[in-house]
């Protein structure tokens, strides 16, 4: 234990300790040195003011750990996080640093089948994080009962806010009992935050850490516009173009690294995973393999990326996209060391492109869009790379015992025709174009001018003209000046051209709400275009007004829509 040293210090516990070993810690954070003994030690509330990625789940996720008691029999502490993805991320981490300790850590978020989440919350739950949406959900079922927590942490206090989510916290707020302890976490301290900082904290201290600088510098920063379906088959192109790989894969979650891992080796790739799971032993035993280049990809998370000192990365890709511009930079600055040029990566999907943007402005990052390459394209550099592989094996007549059975296939056979058929033996798979799926990037319709074509599930039945449809999207976007243009209105459903931030804003507002089996608002398909006259499968879009839409999650039982990422209604 004596690298944690630092972290014993704060007066955690050797089971926690030892879980932050696991996880290849060393030692703690500014955030961490200063939030977790005044948390174990006194009994004020307390804001702490750091950037994202600074380690904020360890420093409230450690203490309250080794405050909460084991089968209390109640839910002893709530935290709210903005997006599913930030949910499912802090429960992760707070799983693995709480040792032997048996506590019941879930996240509850919108998407995920509400049955499950209400079996789930019947079993018994010490620590809840979830989204606000779902949890209000949860708490007017009565399957939620927030009354005897001790911990109430709200998590990037800021971006609540700025998704709507205020009335939301303050709903929550309302069904928690008196004696608890209050945590906010937040990069900035909006009046909106300290207003409510005001009214339910009497007592709390307030942590700042300085914000860093970001810069990102690598030579060369790529993005690439994919659907989720698509990335696999874009990362092997990738991977496969490239003269020499040699790299990390971010992905969002435990389970995501494994399967891509797996998923990697099925197609003969040499790639292993690196996750919370593992023992100190594996980690090493993998990390190992890594240095050495016995295996050339590690598809890993930001958290067990932690401490990774491995120089000469020629790529750093980011699978998913990160959580904000500090493990941006974070995940790049791993490659283009030791004044090599390195190359890192990123896969956007359509619904991600603010994030993107927002992360572009603020690590002042030189990011290009790239054209992912065909497969013509990736089966010439495979031949070229055999040819000349070939060619040094020539050139340094390092031949073996092979150039007798040469000579006496010469004997028997023109030249041209013995090296063809080796070539096609040895190499058949790496050259045959079958190996790799078509990527349909492109089938999503966004125009040269930025405006993006979606598919909306209301048509002439629901009493939709291009007028009314021009008002609804307004009316749902809180934006008035909105300009709709080429609005098509079919008996079932529509279609219009909106701004690509503004279509993006609006597929994520409507991304749990579906008719039927199928969403409510989509991106347009090109063969759904004006040139096919109808939609595909548009029959089964019909049915029902706006409000006979289901929420999305299985098995609800009729729980009121309502997006984990969007604000309350912006209708006055």
């Amino acid at each position: 234990m004596e690298k944690l040293a630092k972290f014993k210090a704060l007066g955690l516990s050797d089971s926690t300790l030892k879980a932050l070993k696991k996880k290849g810690f060393e030692e703690p954070t500014p955030i961490q040195e200063k939030v977790i003994p005044l948390f174990l030690k006194g009994e004020s509330d307390i804001i702490g003011q750091a950037q994202t990625g600074t380690g904020k789940t360890t420093a409230f996720g450690a203490p309250i750990i080794e405050k909460i008691p084991e089968k209390s029999g109640h839910v002893q502490a709530i935290i709210l996080t903005p997006t599913r993805e930030l949910a499912i991320q802090v429960s992760e981490e707070l799983n693995s640093i709480k040792g032997d300790k048996k506590l019941f850590i879930v996240p509850i978020y919108g998407g995920q089948s509400m049955t499950q989440q209400l079996r789930v919350l019947k079993t018994g739950v010490d620590i809840v994080v979830g989204t606000p949406g779902r949890v209000i959900d949860h708490i007017e079922r009565k399957s939620l009962n927030l009354e005897h927590i001790s911990y109430f942490v709200l998590d990037e206090a800021d971006e609540m806010l700025n998704m709507g989510f205020i009335d939301d916290i303050k709903e929550i707020l309302k069904a928690t009992g008196p004696n608890k302890r209050m945590l906010f976490f937040s990069a900035t301290m909006p009046k909106a935050i300290l207003g409510i900082v005001k009214k339910y904290m009497q007592n709390y201290e307030h942590i700042t850490i300085e914000k860093e600088e970001l810069t990102a510098t690598l030579t060369e920063q790529i993005y690439f516009e994919v659907q989720e379906s698509d990335k696999f088959e874009a990362l092997s192109r990738i991977i496969d173009i490239e003269d020499e790989f040699y790299g990390l894969v971010f992905c969002r979650t435990k389970t995501d690294t494994s399967q891509l891992a797996q998923k990697l080796s099925d197609r003969g790739y040499l790639a292993d995973a690196l996750h919370g799971d593992l023992s100190q032993q594996e980690r090493e035993k993998i990390l190992n393999k890594f240095r050495k280049q016995k295996i050339n990809i590690l598809a890993a998370t930001d958290v067990a990326a932690r401490g990774i000192d491995i120089m000469d990365l020629t790529h750093v890709i980011n699978y998913s996209l990160p959580q904000d511009p500090e493990s941006y930079v974070h995940r790049i600055g791993r490659t283009g060391r030791a004044g090599k040029q390195g190359t890192a990566i990123t896969f956007v999907t359509s619904t991600e492109f603010r994030r993107l943007t927002y992360i572009k402005k603020t690590s002042k990052s030189e990011m290009k869009k790239g054209r992912l390459p065909e497969i013509k394209d990736v089966i010439k550099a495979k031949r070229t790379r055999v040819k000349a592989e070939l060619e040094d094996t020539i050139k340094t007549e390092e031949y073996g015992d092979c150039l007798e059975m040469s000579e006496k296939l010469l004997e028997e056979y023109p030249a041209e025709k013995i090296l063809a058929a080796l070539l096609k033996y040895a190499f058949k798979e790496k050259f045959d174009e079958s190996m790799y799926t078509e990527i349909s990037g492109g089938s999503s319709y966004v125009d040269k001018k930025g405006k993006t074509r979606l598919f909306i599930a209301m048509g002439k039945v629901d009493g939709m003209s291009p007028e009314k449809l021009a008002y609804f999207i307004q009316e749902e976007l809180g934006d008035s000046e909105l300009i709709i243009r080429d609005a098509e209105i079919f008996p079932h459903f529509s279609f219009i051209s909106i701004p690509f931030a503004q279509a993006e804003a609006l597929l994520e507002i409507f991304k749990n709400k579906r008719r039927g089996s199928k969403p409510f608002v989509e991106l347009a398909q090109k063969s759904r275009g004006r040139s096919s006259g109808s939609p595909n499968n548009g029959s089964s879009r019909s049915g029902g007004s706006r409000s006979g839409g289901s929420s999305g999650s299985s098995g609800s039982g009729g729980s009121r829509p309502r997006s984990e990422s969007r604000p309350r209604s912006t209708k006055k």
